[in-house]
């Protein structure tokens, strides 16, 4: 059996065409675990393909295809669905659009894989090989991930990448932010890989670096604390995920800086408790985050803090307000995005109730678009926030104002980093343009949100003014984010 892997890329990270540059690129895990997910009795012949390092070459021998898919680049893995498919492949998609939207996907593929895929992707391949193929397939992940087998990290262009040690000890997330896709794709789900197994991967690694892409395994504390401490003797460089949780706890912390630990991006979302808390964050405390900043720095980690704009509570100072305190507190790397309505979450359907959605053009949902119509502003106004944001916190002011507090220790791969973001940020309003309206998606949704607002009596809206403007389409645009 020969099987093809693919992972399409947005326009803004795509190879060649995108500002996403090799200094910001690490090797994702999805297609290196599914091409190690292979059964071994099938004798496969396996390569991969991430489009956001190279030219998708779609002239090859397949018996199966496999094509993973984020909500920004659906529509794209659809149209090379079908054309290999005309060519008489069987294309299997999954990942996180698939999930939400399974449906959505089955209209281009022979086969759609639904949640996590380590025992349905197996199953599936076996299935192929005995010509009875399904149309969908899903398993249930339990909270124990014993077994995962080591990623194909052979399979790899390594030069294309910053690094391909990247792995994972824990999946899934317990919290339930209302913007947040985890929640709606992967419910109720944080799984546990065996502190032994994580170790073992780990010594695998060329070099010392390893970077971690758990959303944050410092909500279970004790899980956390025994895997850093098995982690100190391996003298490894890492950086990963967390919440403001590790900072929380004095030995946890120290723990991870024993164990290595030299960067962590934290989604602060917001310096303001009201969005926090309206977001379902409110677990993470926005008074503390300069206090969680010092605390880190103290320990020689730096943060990449991610922001994000749009929420009700946000008004035209919140760019402003933003950018001061990344400077003020030092945040070495700040990264900022759109508040973006992935199909299915709670900010979705809240949005769609409210006929505040511009469009269903998926491509723009990519966290750099605005895709809706925000409570404060217009969607031209928070798009250009955005932008200038990028732009002030990549100014060569700020960042050697930042950078002033960086720990020394990760000065060097901080100033790399910097300097990566910074092309980014000039150049982002290249790939941004035109907000984008669909006037008849948007009477439609209008009409939807009409007789929703009739049925409950009046339930939360944008309020007689916002029906007016979504009715005219006086102050709409579009965009996208992902």
């Amino acid at each position: 059996m020969k099987i093809q892997l693919l992972s399409p890329a947005g326009e803004i990270h795509r190879n060649q065409s995108g500002i996403f540059k090799t200094a910001l690129r690490y090797a994702p895990l999805t297609l290196t675990t599914l091409a190690a997910l292979v059964p071994e009795e099938l004798h496969a012949e396996v390569a991969i393909q991430d489009e956001g390092v190279q030219s998708l070459d779609l002239d090859f021998d397949a018996d199966v295809v496999g094509i993973t898919a984020i909500t920004g680049t659906a529509l794209r893995a659809y149209g090379i669905a079908d054309q290999l498919r005309a060519r008489g492949h069987i294309v299997v998609i999954g990942g996180p659009h698939a999930t939400l939207l399974p449906d959505e996907a089955a209209q281009h593929d022979d086969a759609v894989v639904v949640g996590y895929a380590e025992k349905s992707w197996p199953q599936l391949l076996r299935d192929v090989a005995q010509g009875q193929l399904k149309p969908r397939y899903f398993t249930p992940t339990g909270r124990s991930l014993a077994g995962v087998p080591i990623a194909r990290r052979d399979l790899l262009k390594k030069e294309r990448y910053a690094t391909i040690n990247s792995i994972e000890a824990t999946r899934g997330c317990p919290h339930k932010c209302d913007f947040c896709v985890v929640p709606s794709a992967w419910a109720n789900i944080y799984a546990h890989r065996p502190v032994e197994e994580v170790v073992a991967e780990l010594e695998t690694f060329e070099g010392r670096e390893a970077l971690f892409i758990d959303l944050s395994p410092v909500e279970d504390v004790n899980y956390a604390k025994s895997l850093y401490r098995a982690m100190i003797p391996l003298r490894k460089r890492w950086v990963g995920l967390s919440t403001t949780r590790i900072a929380e706890d004095r030995e946890l912390l120290s723990l991870a800086a024993q164990s290595g630990c030299k960067g962590l991006l934290i989604g602060f979302e917001s310096i303001s408790q009201d969005t926090l808390n309206e977001t379902h964050k409110g677990f993470h405390a926005a008074p503390e985050y300069a206090e969680v900043v010092k605390k880190l720095h103290d320990h020689g980690i730096g943060i990449q803090g991610c922001f994000v704009f749009g929420f009700d509570n946000d008004d035209e100072h919140v760019f402003e307000r933003t950018a001061e305190f990344v400077d003020r507190t030092k945040i070495d790397l700040p990264r900022y995005a759109v508040v973006t309505p992935f199909p299915n979450t709670g900010f979705y359907k809240r949005l769609e109730r409210e006929g505040r959605l511009l469009h269903q053009h998926w491509p723009l949902y990519d966290v750099e678009h605005v895709v809706f119509q925000p409570r404060q502003m217009s969607p031209e106004r928070l798009q250009e926030g955005l932008e200038w944001t990028w732009r002030q916190s990549y100014s060569w002011r700020s960042i050697f104002r930042r950078l002033a507090g960086a720990p020394w220790s990760i000065l060097p791969l901080w100033v790399s980093l910097n300097f990566g973001y910074r092309y980014y940020a000039l150049h982002l309003h290249e790939k941004t343009g035109t907000i984008l309206r669909d006037p008849e998606f948007m009477k439609q949704a209008q009409a939807r949100a009409e007789r929703s607002f009739a049925l409950t009596g009046g339930g939360r809206t944008c309020g007689t003014a916002g029906r007016a403007e979504l009715v005219s389409g006086a102050a709409w645009q579009s965009g996208e984010s992902d």
